[in-house]
């Protein structure tokens, strides 16, 4: 069920990625040959119009065929053709490239609207103006590594039960140090028990039990609230993960940096299984986190990437004359080789973690 899931999610992923590169094409005057879901072969096809539109076996990416992509401007006359990408002014076709990237946000920032809409678990503390709040539990929002918690299964989502208060459940923690103690959580729809013995001296910036706490509820917005929180949520994400981004490639190129630190699609599945068991929300969130990524690592200036193929466009401009296909075909191709190779490393060690 999760796999099913899993490439539902990563199938509107990129519809909406692969929709803001199709639309803004043709919105610009470009003929666009094809629109598919996945890679060949083909599952389905059928035509409207000029495109065609197919779906096909391989569900872990989409492309559309922009007529010119290859730096053709002529017509099978032999002429001018103005419809081709080529033929189209510099910047037009970077907002050809980029709308994919653009879309991918519009999109997290809708999800994140309607989650809000429809009632998103949030901390109380940060609950906007206007908020309807139902269902306060004091949740865990994070388990570190090696800590009681962890060793005793917790997860991110348990919601501590028997406890009035986050004061309360806090308060029984601090006064059992080293003594073993019980205490039920929900999980889920599940009720489980848990025996942990909390420590007396924790790692610095770790608590006790080695969890990260919050009084956590349902928060609802009616819609006009509900897009302006999108707004203000879908940027602090865009700062997180770029930042979190940026420090992970200069770790990198440090040699500071490791393939435990980032998951595949492996460990996607899992993840969106455990957020379909905590509910809707956590899902409609969880692809808002997803579709930001994707337009993140999109714009990296890498070849293969919307980002490199936008770099060549700069560099075209600036030089004043395009660069050879054959060139920029033979650079994006080492690009894809190498997305490939860290795409099967990483998955590699999504298994490994499984195992």
């Amino acid at each position: 069920m999760s796999i099913i899931l899993f490439i539902a999610v990563l199938a509107i992923l990129i519809l909406a990625h692969e929709f803001g590169h199709f639309i803004v094409a043709k919105k610009s005057g470009m003929r666009a040959d094809e629109f598919g879901i996945g890679f060949p072969p083909r599952l389905l096809k059928f035509r409207r119009g000029e495109t065609l539109y197919s779906i096909n076996l391989i569900p872990f990416g989409g492309f559309v065929k922009i007529h010119g992509e290859d730096g053709s401007t002529s017509s099978p006359q032999g002429e001018m053709d103005p419809r081709s990408f080529a033929s189209k002014s510099i910047l037009i076709r970077i907002a050809v490239i980029a709308a994919g990237v653009i879309f991918n946000v519009i999109f997290a920032w809708l999800i994140i609207s309607a989650s809000y809409m429809i009632g998103t678990p949030t901390s109380i503390s940060s609950a906007p103006t206007g908020s309807q709040i139902r269902d306060k539990n004091t949740t865990i929002i994070g388990v570190q590594a090696n800590s009681p918690a962890e060793l005793a299964g917790l997860k991110a989502g348990d919601k501590i039960i028997d406890f009035k208060s986050l004061d309360d459940f806090l308060d029984f923690i601090n006064h059992n140090k080293g003594q073993e103690i019980a205490f039920n959580y929900q999980r889920g729809s599940d009720i489980f028990s848990t025996v942990i013995t909390p420590r007396i001296d924790p790692p610095e910036n770790q608590g006790p039990l080695g969890v990260i706490i919050d009084e956590v509820g349902i928060v609802t917005l009616p819609w006009y609230l509900a897009f302006w929180e999108g707004i203000k949520t879908t940027y602090s994400l865009i700062i997180v993960i770029s930042v979190s981004i940026f420090y992970f490639i200069l770790d990198a190129f440090k040699g500071l940096a490791g393939f435990d630190q980032i998951i595949g699609p492996v460990g996607i599945v899992t993840m969106t299984g455990a957020a379909a068991k905590l509910g809707l929300a956590y899902v409609l969130n969880f692809m808002a986190i997803l579709s930001i990524n994707l337009a993140i690592i999109n714009i990296i200036p890498f070849p293969a990437l919307d980002g490199g193929r936008i770099l060549f466009l700069i560099i075209e401009k600036i030089k004043g004359s395009p660069i050879s296909p054959k060139i920029s075909g033979i650079v994006h191709g080492i690009g894809l080789a190498i997305l490939l190779i860290l795409m099967l490393t990483i998955t590699y060690k999504d298994i490994l973690r499984l195992i």
